[in-house]
Order: C-alpha cells, then sequence, then structure tokens
C-alpha cells in the first residue's frame, strides 16, 4: 500500500517534513532493501535483466509560479553521492589536493557536467496535472559546487505553457526508468514566495515491497538468456520514485 504523509504548509519549506522522514540511516536502509532483492534475484538472472542502483542522487525542488499564480518553471537540486563525485571529480582532474574544495578555474570546468543531455531525454523528472505529462524545457541556468566532497547542482526547467496552480494537484517525480540512478528527495522542497501558506504539500512514498514483487512475477516468466524488449517487460524506475504533490486553492 502507498504510504501518505500530510506536509505543513508552504511557508515551512519541507526542511523539516522532508528530511525528518527520511533521514541518513533510513537512507542507508533503503539502499539495501533496494540492493539485496537484486542480489538475491541475480542468482537466478543475468545481470542485465536486473536493474539496481548504482548512483544515488538526493534531491531537491524550487516551484516558481508567476504573479498569475501559474506554474513557470522549476529548479532542481542534484547531490551525488561520495563515491560517485569522487569518480568525476578524479576523471575531470579536479580537486587535486584534497581538501574537498574547488579553485575558481575548477568550480567553472565542473559547471554542467550533467546538464549535457542527449536530445529527448527528459532530465529524470515527471511533473504531471491530472495525470497528464507537462512539456519542459531542457536545463538551464546550470550551477555546480563541491560541498563537504559531494557534488551539488543545480539547473532550471521551463514549463512550455505555463499552468495556472488550481488547475493542480501538480505531481512530481524524479526517477530514472532503468533505475541505474536512484533519486531521494531529501533536500528542501519549496514554492516561491507569494504561495506562501496556501498550498499543501504531500510526500507520497513507493510501495517498494509491491514494485519488487511486481518485478519479481515479470522475471519469473522469462528464462535466463530472455531479451526484456521482446517480452515487454517494462522499466520499473517509475514503481521506486517518491512523489510530491502540490496542491493549491482552486478559487
Amino acid at each position: 500500500m502507498v504510504q501518505h504523509e500530510t506536509a505543513e504548509l508552504a511557508q515551512l519549506s519541507l526542511v523539516d517534513q522532508l528530511q525528518s522522514p527520511v533521514s541518513a540511516p533510513m537512507v542507508d536502509v533503503m539502499k539495501q532493501k533496494l540492493l539485496f532483492p537484486a542480489m538475491i534475484l541475480g542468482l537466478s538472472f543475468p545481470a542485465a535483466v536486473l536493474a539496481h542502483p548504482h548512483v544515488f542522487v538526493d534531491t531537491g525542488f524550487a516551484l516558481e509560479f508567476n504573479e498569475d499564480n501559474q506554474l513557470v518553471q522549476i529548479k532542481v537540486t542534484w547531490q551525488y553521492d561520495e563515491f560517485y563525485s569522487l569518480l568525476i571529480t578524479e576523471d575531470l582532474f579536479l580537486d587535486n589536493d584534497g581538501d574537498g574544495k574547488l579553485t575558481p578555474d575548477e568550480a567553472q570546468r565542473l559547471v554542467g557536467f550533467d546538464t549535457n543531455w542527449d536530445e529527448g531525454f527528459n532530465g529524470d523528472l515527471e511533473i504531471r496535472v491530472d495525470g497528464k505529462l507537462l512539456a519542459l524545457s531542457g536545463p538551464q541556468n546550470p550551477t555546480t559546487d563541491l560541498q563537504d566532497g559531494r557534488i551539488v547542482s543545480t539547473h532550471v526547467r521551463q514549463l512550455e505553457v505555463p499552468v495556472p496552480m488550481q488547475e493542480g494537484p501538480f505531481s512530481i517525480k524524479a526517477f530514472d526508468p532503468s533505475f541505474y540512478t536512484a533519486y531521494e528527495i531529501i533536500l528542501p522542497v519549496t514554492l516561491s514566495e507569494n504561495l506562501q501558506g496556501l498550498c499543501l504539500l504531500e510526500r507520497i512514498e513507493p510501495d517498494i515491497v509491491g514494485g519488487l514483487a511486481i518485478m519479481q512475477a515479470q522475471l519469473l516468466r522469462l528464462d535466463a538468456n530472455a531479451d526484456l524488449e521482446e517480452n515487454d517487460i517494462p522499466l520499473m524506475g517509475g514503481e521506486f520514485a517518491t512523489e510530491i504533490l502540490v496542491t493549491c486553492p482552486t478559487s
């Protein structure tokens, strides 16, 4: 069963609401829950068949509404895990002194390392209203920094067509369909100042056990050499994604 957690009003910025329920130890437990079943299933199926995350990204959002209370853009923050951050900095020959800080030149070289997207890539982000997917721009205004050994990047996605708040609720999910990257929404989720105290933010946790059961049932129908595409096995990343619902007054 999907778990619902009612949030405080938007003026609280969700720091406590989004960080308290999902603390660092709980994130570690989540990683174990996701990796262990994959290891068990891997005894029967080849690695190519089974998806499990290799990169872990703490995620946050800042939703921007204009003066007419229309959603116009969303700013995305990604904080990468320590190991992936180390791989990137070493690959780009950054932080050679190992002090966990970047020089201005190094910082400039790192900006945009994760926003050079292939055509058609959705940025592992979906925003829906009434089940309909909203069209977003590519990444804009990228920033990147190294904080305590972790890369933190931001970028902005513009809505191609602004959406009035009354048409919500807005459903927001960050996920990699292939589940190579796991996004955890434990950074702040905020709204623009003109909607402070007006909108409700709700966090809906995924049914991890149920999602794994579905995956296992689908895989057990196949033999070890089966082709997933030919057998119409869907990518499961969305099944493990936390959903943020933003509900605003209808009048």
